[in-house]
């Protein structure tokens, strides 16, 4: 089968086209011819070897989400048969190739039926950033009817999903942005309150929007810096999540408000066969949302093909992309 592989770390253009062998189906998994992807930071990361340790084995197939319809099953995958569309986040890391390719083996523990009303280039684009959310907010932090629920980076990939998670609980939802035309797109997906960071301190907005009381939750999916004022803005025993916490921080602030410090890192399921299951079914949820016309993405105007993928990452990098970078498959 074709893929695109990378052979080395490096920049976009270490991508290259490769003839792979075609993966065979095993007890537990069923083989997906994939249909689209969508860019992640995390694989911008990899590529680049910031995080050596889970990326998959050279040449190295990234991509972690993907669509397409299943062409073979393994024993032990019911209900899954031959025919099957369908969404997940499912490889790209460790042991497991990405979704780069013509085929991707993929745990059937780790995947949902594609809603019916998006195609599959949108389903492409929801299972990273939803699975990233959910855990986050409600199963993390257990976000609940009437929480002040802060959300950094909110027209961003995860922000979006957080932002309409967040609301279909019952938050009082403020998002930060930095330009103009992420108002815009922050508004439109539920955001009750935006915050400016570019012209708002977090002393400024935590005043203003809490009368220095702090947010209930923080969500942080920008993570590095940024987590200090994280801790800045939360409550007395509120709660942050962060889905970046590789950054020395002074924690005293963490102590001094008995701040819980939520890390959220699901690429966990795929390295270590850790809550394959359970993310799963957290697809099972938000493919019902999806279909209910509760849960949406925002796509950026820009699409690539796989055999573009050295330019949708030299794309993203220039941070020119306003919400998800969608990728087709050029191996139909």
């Amino acid at each position: 089968m074709q893929a695109m592989v990378i052979r080395r770390f490096g920049g976009p253009e270490v991508f290259e086209l490769a003839e792979l062998n075609k993966p065979a189906v095993k007890p537990g998994y069923v083989l997906v011819k994939v249909s689209a992807s969508s860019v992640n930071p995390i694989e911008l990361k990899i590529r680049s070897g910031l995080v050596p340790a889970i990326a998959h084995e050279f040449p190295a197939v990234l991509n972690s989400d993907f669509s397409g319809q299943i062409v073979a099953v393994g024993d032990d995958t019911a209900p899954w048969k031959i025919g099957d569309k369908v969404f997940g986040f499912a490889g790209g890391a460790g042991t497991l190739q990405g979704a780069l390719a013509e085929y991707m083996l993929v745990d059937a523990k780790l995947i949902a039926k594609k809603p019916n009303n998006i195609d599959d280039a949108q389903a492409a684009l929801f299972p990273v950033v939803s699975i990233t959310a959910w855990e986050a907010l409600v199963e993390k932090a257990s976000v609940k009817i009437g929480d002040k629920v802060l959300i950094h980076g909110a027209a961003g990939g995860v922000g979006q999903i957080a932002l309409q998670i967040a609301k279909a609980q019952g938050a009082i939802v403020y998002g930060t942005v930095r330009r103009e035309e992420q108002t815009v797109v922050a508004k439109a997906f539920g955001a009750d309150y935006i915050i400016n960071t570019a012209n708002e301190s977090v002393e400024e907005y935590t005043a203003k929007y809490t009368d220095n009381k702090g947010f209930d939750i923080v969500m942080d999916p920008v993570g590095g810096d940024n987590l200090a004022n994280s801790f800045k803005a939360v409550k007395m025993k509120g709660a942050v999540c962060t889905t970046n916490a590789r950054v020395t921080v002074d924690i005293g602030l963490m102590h001094s408000k008995a701040i819980s410090l939520h890390a959220v890192f699901i690429m966990m399921s795929l390295l270590y066969n850790r809550d394959r299951e359970k993310h799963g079914q957290i697809l099972q949820r938000v493919a019902a949302l999806i279909e209910a016309n509760k849960l949406r993405i925002h796509v950026d105007k820009q699409q690539f093909r796989f055999d573009e993928i050295a330019k949708a990452h030299e794309y993203v990098e220039s941070r020119k992309a306003l919400g998800k970078v969608s990728l087709i498959s050029s191996f139909i």
